[in-house]
């Protein structure tokens, strides 16, 4: 399923590579906390009954963050040039609540892992998913990001929301080979699912009225429904969904194994990033349309 999980990352799919639904998904939907400000959906990952402690982390070590820059709205250059964008942007915020000094320094995404393990930098913030293998060969923090699926209709179809009855005898557009049909296939039997080569097209489709529904990546279709190329068409409908053996354990930082110390200092930072306001403030920075 690491496959299915890596392909979510658009811009590596050539190579290797986010309540109203009643159809007993209740146990696979991973909701989480959504918090609202200014009509966006603020996705909470922390459990709020965790109280994490502050390790000591020395103030005379410089971390070095390494990140992409070609994955927006995570990762992408500035308007100055500079590397900005969630993942960069909490990097820095949580540098500043653990009154520690960090730089970022830019990689090719497919040299991150290594540029870490060669002592390069200290730690990954990127959109490199988290898997059991991840956490065996490194030390990762909760997620503070996860790519959700969701479903996206033509808004002047008037489509009900995507429950197991309204979804007999209609036509749903997949990318094909995605974990999202996978997903579709497993639990959406009643429908009938129209496979597509790449995002684009199948985008391409709803707004031509082609299919029904869309099911794809939130992030994505966010994206787009934002963006010029839907000329205000769609929107979401019903979700989101994140069941973790089709659309993966979400993204953390990445630290060395020895670095283990670093990590609950990350982990700290982020909880208290979300608590104190900052996660929202940063989110509605990149996320203008939720995916959630």
């Amino acid at each position: 399923m690491f496959q299915h999980i890596i392909t979510l990352v658009a811009r590596f799919a050539s190579k290797i590579k986010p309540l109203g639904v009643v159809w007993g998904l209740s146990a696979l939907l991973l909701m989480p906390s959504p918090g609202q400000a200014q009509g966006v959906t603020i996705p909470n990952f922390w459990d709020p009954k965790a109280q994490l402690d502050r390790p000591d982390l020395p103030t005379t070590r410089t971390i070095r963050f390494l990140v992409d820059d070609d994955f927006p709205p995570l990762h992408f250059p500035g308007l100055d040039g500079n590397p900005t964008g969630l993942s960069v942007e909490l990097a820095r915020a949580a540098c500043e609540r653990l009154g520690i000094t960090c730089t970022i320094q830019v990689r090719r995404f497919d040299m991150l892992l290594d540029a870490l393990n060669e002592r390069q930098g200290d730690v990954v913030a990127a959109a490199i998913p988290i898997t059991a293998d991840l956490r065996r060969r490194f030390a990762v923090t909760a997620p503070y990001f996860k790519i959700p699926a969701r479903f996206a209709v033509r808004k002047d179809r008037n489509q009900p929301a995507p429950e197991a009855k309204v979804l007999q005898g209609k036509t749903i557009g997949v990318v094909g080979g995605m974990a999202h049909e996978a997903f579709a296939k497993t639990f959406m039997a009643g429908g009938t699912l129209k496979p597509f080569p790449e995002l684009a097209a199948a985008q391409a489709a709803l707004k031509a009225g082609e299919i029904d529904y869309l099911f794809a990546d939130g992030l994505g279709l966010a994206l787009w429904i934002g963006g010029e190329d839907a000329g205000g068409c769609c929107d979401f409908s019903g979700g989101p969904y994140l069941e973790s053996r089709f659309f993966g354990e979400g993204i953390g930082f990445i630290a060395r194994t020895e670095d283990e110390n670093l990590r609950r200092g990350l982990d700290f930072a982020l909880q208290q990033l979300w608590k104190e306001g900052k996660y929202a403030e940063l989110y509605l920075r990149f996320f203008p349309i939720s995916p959630f």
